[in-house]
């Protein structure tokens, strides 16, 4: 496909402005002009439509197709949110902050506090904060309100425990910070070894970083047990959000021990995810941290006023404009006001159900290092088909050319050519069973024709790139 400054054709127009008819402004110093013209094709509006159209056809999405993405939570965004989303299109973000501007968005601001209330009451926790705009900064903002909190108590704390199947931006967010990472391994199990992690503990730890269930798709039942003991070290319980998917509206991570959790809207509350953003990540807290909390906060008066709280004696400060991504909250806002709480319960429900279907339908085919009833995602290992040659990455291209995106590969860290699957509770038996096909069909060639799976993709503009170095070595052409 041509670039669309392939098909620029000198003089060609997309549209023609009238002259105008006001005053021409003064002229712009000489050093503001440009020497020439920008270098913007020249085409029409019929060659620019087709041209971006075809794009996008081009663009992978749930809208088109299943998104089995491991660890991810790629589920079906309902257009009904995308409406809610657009009421408030109009609305500019930065209203609130404005002298006076909070009279003018009474709603908008009860919708933020009512969100806040709902996600506190869903994850445990006493007070939730919107301002994080995704996952990853919802942790560097909890792992900063857990580190004030121990500089306000005058504790001396240089450690933070994880499990070796952590996502890798909970050891990030906890170096950023300025801790040393204890890495805990993974007992037979499929949890974090308890009794590794009771030598691990010290008086030095200040947080342990959990994501429940993990990224083997297991809830620990020792979580209670852990947290009890994290807490007779004065260390905090950190849950990764990442995976409240398996659990929302079963089990409260605040009841079992946790005390900063971060929970990505994008992914367990049915908003658009991917391609870099739009991401959300409120942080709630229990009520020891609450007054470490990032200012403005939302509070309610007597009148059922909504005002913001500015207090910066001990809060960590703003860590975004103050509403966050408005945009993602009120779709999520929507989505829990959609379901109320039976259908948050199912939800999860039948995410586990639907990961258990594929486990047990798979299962004969590639290893299962952890063969036990899973959550919502289940973690394959391509060992078997490495007898062959075949590595987890063929099998993701070869499902490129059938039509789906792969799921994730090589992740989590401790299982050796991994295959993660999350079909989430959107998708139906015919579509899993149908991917399910796919996945047998791949096994088989890789018995019969490995040949087949290391040429794939054959289906795709380019075949196979040097991954690595397409993101070490960018070349970003920039033409005129």
């Amino acid at each position: 496909m041509q670039l669309i400054y392939e098909k620029s054709v000198a003089g060609r127009r997309g549209v023609k402005l009238p002259l105008s008819d006001v005053p021409a402004a003064a002229a712009l110093p000489e050093k503001l002009l440009r020497k020439a013209s920008a270098a913007l094709p020249e085409v029409s509006e019929l060659d620019l439509v087709r041209h971006f159209t075809n794009l996008s056809r081009r663009n992978y999405s749930l809208d088109t197709n299943f998104y089995p993405l491991g660890s991810c939570t790629m589920k079906y965004n309902a257009k009904v949110l995308e409406n809610a989303a657009v009421l408030f299109a109009p609305f500019h973000p930065m209203t609130a902050l404005l002298p006076g501007g909070v009279e003018f968005c009474q709603g908008n601001l009860g919708m933020l506090y009512d969100l806040g209330q709902m996600l506190a009451d869903i994850t445990g926790m006493d007070e939730v904060t919107t301002q994080p705009l995704a996952g990853a900064q919802g942790e560097m903002t909890g792992i900063l309100l857990i580190s004030a909190y121990h500089r306000a108590k005058g504790n001396k704390k240089k450690y933070v425990v994880v499990p070796d199947s952590s996502h890798g931006t909970n050891p990030a967010s906890a170096a950023i910070a300025g801790y040393e990472i204890i890495t805990v391994p993974t007992a037979p199990y499929g949890d974090m070894d308890i009794e590794l992690f009771k030598k691990a503990m010290t008086d030095e730890v200040a947080a342990v970083m959990m994501t429940c269930p993990n990224t083997l798709g297991l809830f620990n039942p020792h979580i209670k047990e852990i947290s009890d003991i994290a807490h007779s070290h004065d260390a905090l319980m950190y849950y990764d959000g990442a995976n409240l998917n398996a659990i929302m509206g079963k089990v409260k991570p605040g009841d079992v021990g946790f005390d900063v959790i971060h929970v990505n809207l994008h992914k367990t509350f049915a908003t658009p995810h991917g391609g870099g953003g739009p991401g959300s990540g409120p942080v709630g807290v229990k009520k020891a941290l609450i007054p470490f909390l990032p200012q403005p906060r939302i509070v309610m008066d007597d009148d059922g006023k909504f005002l913001l709280e500015d207090q910066k004696s001990v809060s960590i400060g703003r860590t975004a404009n103050f509403f966050g991504n408005f945009a993602v909250m009120a779709r999520a806002y929507a989505y829990i006001i959609m379901l109320g709480r039976e259908g948050l319960i199912q939800v999860s429900e039948q995410a586990v159900l639907n990961a258990n279907y594929i486990k047990e339908r798979l299962k004969a085919y590639y290893d299962l290092p952890y063969d036990m009833i899973c959550m919502h995602e289940c973690v394959f290992s391509a060992s078997k088909q490495l007898e062959h040659g075949v590595h987890a990455i063929d099998i993701a291209k070869y499902l490129i050319d059938k039509g789906y995106h792969p799921p994730t590969v090589y992740f989590p860290l401790i299982v050796k050519e991994a295959i993660m699957i999350e079909p989430t509770e959107t998708e139906s038996k015919a579509t899993m069973d149908a991917f399910i096909e796919v996945m047998i069909e791949a096994a088989i060639a890789a018995e019969t024709n490995p040949q087949l799976l290391r040429d794939a993709p054959v289906t795709t503009p380019v075949g196979r790139l040097d991954e690595t170095k397409a993101a070490r070595e960018q070349n970003v052409c920039c033409i005129g």
